[in-house]
């Protein structure tokens, strides 16, 4: 089976009437034969299957990422079925015989195959919404699955959901930390320098892009961003730095055409962190893209010169253009006033940089060979974990609560203390992160470790209290449980 993406370029000439209505970049699968049919009444599960896909931008999977996800695991199943002589819709019998094959094939076959536990779970909830699709317009008579019933629990509410019985159970969300405490963060901002654990030059780095790397790094955990999200800015959407410093986080706004979900939202970020990103603006990437000749290459499309930018916009080939509109894959076609990339990011002949998650993973592979074996691997979401963990700390023991009292300079941090003051931390958490709801901030904390956070806040206001006899809180919490009382009886 093939995958390929569609592209209505050039579709005058197709003998259409009118452009089609496939969106641009959507995945196509085609059997190897090239055919789709056979016969006038029986689409071949190819094309059923391109039905479906073409449907999930208006069923809550807006982003082109999420199609190719759902694409590859609905071929990588279909070609394993057909491999073993099972069709994509048989029988329930044959279907449950395929899916018992197919979960041994992924955890234990050649370790190519393997998946772990959440990617074999993300590949059944696929594979799930898939089939009761299909059974639901009439292509399927059943489904490989099994499903139980439960109850689910959130803020006090209680609702049934069906759990799928295929997706293998997977640790507790404790027990997976998935943010650098403090101590890690300061080694991997370090690292991003090239410096060691002290502060001086490690000897044994021998990378480039220093200023970049720190600048970009210090952006994702100083405003939450997701890796597309930081990674297709442009230098004008980066607020301008106040007259003077200020302890209260800077507004800062992420455009909708890079978020998730394409949800216009507003996080904020340090005047340390912005004071250190217009510093690369105007010294080190400025540099990289002076008299650039860079280019984006033809399979990318048709370059997008950039003239007569400002905050809002620009003109893009001649057209005034908002930056908001525009998606990443535009985004990385632009071409600067000055030459070069328009990405925020950009490498030493002015071309885009793009490639985080392989920057941050041999980042934290050299802290952990040279200075902590116990450093762990770092991606770009575990620093927005990071910046949810660290915001929330500072929201419940009100560290912005008083540095709003202290602000005085600027109506929009007079605006910005007034919501600090008044909101509760998880709202105000739900706003950073863009969440659509406090219900899914709170089922995104639990996977994290909060109760350090409660736990030490609670501590820190007994103190300031001056409630700090622990050895006579001790005793009164034994005189609760007389020596000989039974457990449960105090």
């Amino acid at each position: 089976m093939i995958l390929t993406f569609f592209s209505a370029r050039g579709w005058q000439s197709w003998d259409v009437e009118h452009r089609p209505l496939i969106p641009e970049g959507m995945p196509v699968l085609v059997d190897d034969d090239l055919r789709f049919e056979d016969g006038p009444a029986a689409p071949r599960p190819a094309v059923v299957v391109n039905r479906w896909l073409r449907e999930l931008p208006a069923s809550g999977a807006p982003a082109a990422s999420s199609w190719e996800v759902y694409a590859r695991v609905v071929k990588d199943w279909a070609e394993f079925l057909s491999e073993h002589g099972v069709g994509l819709f048989e029988s329930r019998e044959r279907l449950k015989s395929g899916l018992s094959r197919y979960a041994e094939h992924r955890a234990a076959g050649p370790v190519k195959a393997r998946f772990a536990a959440t990617t074999w779970g993300q590949h059944m909830s696929v594979l799930s919404l898939f089939y009761r699709w299909a059974m639901a317009e009439g292509y399927a008579s059943a489904e490989p699955f099994t499903y139980r019933a439960a109850r689910a629990l959130f803020a006090g509410t209680g609702r049934e959901v069906r759990l799928n019985l295929a997706i293998r159970r997977t640790p507790k969300p404790h027990v997976t930390i998935k943010y650098l405490e403090a101590d890690f963060v300061a080694l991997f901002r370090n690292g991003l320098r090239g410096l060691a654990p002290d502060g001086s030059a490690d000897s044994g780095f021998a990378g480039r892009e220093m200023a970049r790397n720190a600048a970009i790094g210090d952006l994702a955990l100083s405003t939450g961003l997701r890796l597309q999200e930081f990674t297709f800015l442009l230098p004008w959407e980066i607020p301008a730095l106040p007259s003077s410093p200020s302890s209260v986080p800077i507004p800062f706004v992420v455009p909708a055409g890079i978020t998730k979900g394409r949800k216009l939202r507003t996080t904020w970020i340090s005047y340390a962190v912005l004071a250190g990103l217009h510093d690369y603006l105007q010294l080190d990437r400025a540099a990289a893209v002076a008299g650039a000749s860079w280019r984006p290459p033809s399979r990318w499309g048709e370059p997008l010169a950039v003239t007569e930018p400002d905050a809002r916009g620009g003109r893009v080939n001649g057209v005034r253009r908002s930056w908001n509109a525009l998606t990443p894959a535009e985004r990385r076609r632009l071409i600067g006033p000055e030459g070069g990339s328009c990405l925020l990011a950009v490498k030493s002949g002015g071309g885009p940089f793009t490639a985080w998650g392989t920057l941050f993973e041999r980042t934290s592979d050299r802290i952990r060979a040279r200075f902590e074996p116990r450093f762990p691997h770092v991606n770009p979401h575990r620093l927005r974990h990071t910046f949810a963990m660290r915001t929330l700390e500072y929201l419940v023991t009100g560290h912005y609560r008083q540095a709003a009292r202290l602000v005085v300079d600027t109506d929009a941090d007079a605006a910005l203390a007034f919501y600090l003051s008044k909101a509760d931390p998880l709202l105000i958490l739900r706003d950073l992160l863009g969440h659509s709801t406090v219900l899914t901030t709170e089922k995104y904390l639990r996977r994290l470790d909060t109760t350090r956070i409660y736990r030490q806040a609670y501590e820190g206001a007994r103190a300031a209290a001056g409630l700090t006899d622990d050895a006579g809180a001790e005793r009164e919490a034994a005189a609760e449980f007389p020596p000989d009382a039974p457990d449960g009886e105090a």
